[in-house]
């Protein structure tokens, strides 16, 4: 099954015995198996299970049939972040199982217990529900996140930047550039600047990688669950603060600067309050700009799994089409931090 998508039909059965196995259960049985919504790096489907005559609700998350962004995770290793970031008090799914031989569905993945709630960020950001309220306890949630710190014998897959966290980055995504078949100029000198005002970076923590408006759960105004820990690393804390402040990540609602819910006063003021540690807005106006240079990466990543003919999908299609707003933005921001002015 490996490189096809897969059909509830073909892994039913594997998933009830692997289940069976991994929890000593007597009887397994998957009544439904849903395909959910998003994910466009990786599947998830839910499980709505009875075992041992018990309901129970999951979701398997399991890699894609095509190779996905380059920077991103195994399954194997994104359990064990859950598993970490758990025990460091972060709200997360119960991760229960995990599955590395491609002999039970033809790849590699993990079992969580199901968290209730909405992800989609078009339907955050209009809930009346949410506000401020919401914006600092996700501060107080990164926070946590940032108190994981190397070296850690759990996390050893995760290595350290070389030789820092932004010439990492910028190292990786001018590779992928130069080899793409359509040269890009926005980007590449977006790059540039960021790597001749590259700040130093205070400490290393793991950093989620992509915390933002869309990679969380809400119930009844209420935060359920931190999802998608795929892209997770070490490196500087202000990287996941300017991601979810990005004006990219806010689906339309510019007003509200801290993911589209709430202010960035009340954002910051979580943060601050778990961490002890205070935000110098100033400083991450630079990583603002790393966010929409990066996504914009990534979207021409996700844009070329489907142009390839090799994962045909109209939301990675429509995903390549943001690059241009991308690329306009990161040049807006830059020009506003050289003239030392305000653009949000």
């Amino acid at each position: 099954m490996t490189g096809v998508g897969l059909s509830a039909e073909a892994i039913r059965a594997p998933l009830e015995a692997f289940i069976a196995r991994e929890s000593g259960a007597r009887s397994v049985c998957i009544a439904a198996l849903t395909r959910l919504g998003g994910g466009a790096v990786q599947e998830n489907w839910r499980l709505d299970a009875v075992i041992d005559g018990e309901a129970v609700a999951l979701v398997m998350r399991t890699s894609s049939a095509t190779e996905g962004v380059e920077e991103s995770l195994s399954r194997a290793d994104e359990f064990a972040l859950l598993r970490a970031a758990r025990s460091a008090g972060v709200t997360v799914p119960e991760p229960l199982w995990l599955c590395t031989e491609r002999s039970v569905i033809g790849r590699p993945f993990h079992v969580m217990r199901l968290a209730p709630g909405v992800s989609a960020g078009h339907r955050l950001v209009k809930d009346p529900r949410v506000g401020d309220a919401l914006a600092g306890r996700l501060g107080r949630e990164l926070a946590r996140i940032h108190a994981i710190r190397p070296p850690r014998s759990d996390l050893a897959f995760l290595r350290a930047p070389s030789p820092t966290p932004v010439q990492q980055a910028i190292a990786r995504m001018r590779r992928w550039l130069d080899g793409h078949r359509v040269p890009d100029p926005a980007l590449e000198w977006a790059l540039r600047w960021l790597e001749r005002n590259e700040p130093p970076c205070p400490t290393l923590t793991l950093v989620h990688g992509d915390f933002r408006t869309g990679n969380y759960l809400v119930a009844d105004g209420e935060l359920t669950a931190i999802l998608d820990w795929e892209f997770s690393a070490w490196g500087d804390p202000r990287e996941d603060i300017g991601w979810f402040c990005a004006r990219c990540w806010r689906f339309g609602a510019v007003g509200r600067e801290a993911g589209g819910i709430g202010s960035r006063a009340a954002f910051y003021r979580g943060y601050e309050a778990e961490s002890g540690c205070a935000i110098a807005p100033e400083s991450i106006a630079y990583w603002e700009v790393m966010a929409h240079v990066r996504w914009a990466y990534i979207a021409l990543q996700q844009g070329e799994r489907h142009l390839s003919g090799a994962d045909r999908s109209l939301e990675l299609a429509l995903t390549a089409r943001i690059v241009p707003e991308l690329r306009l933005e990161s040049l807006l921001l830059i020009r506003a931090i050289e003239h030392g002015g305000a653009h949000a």
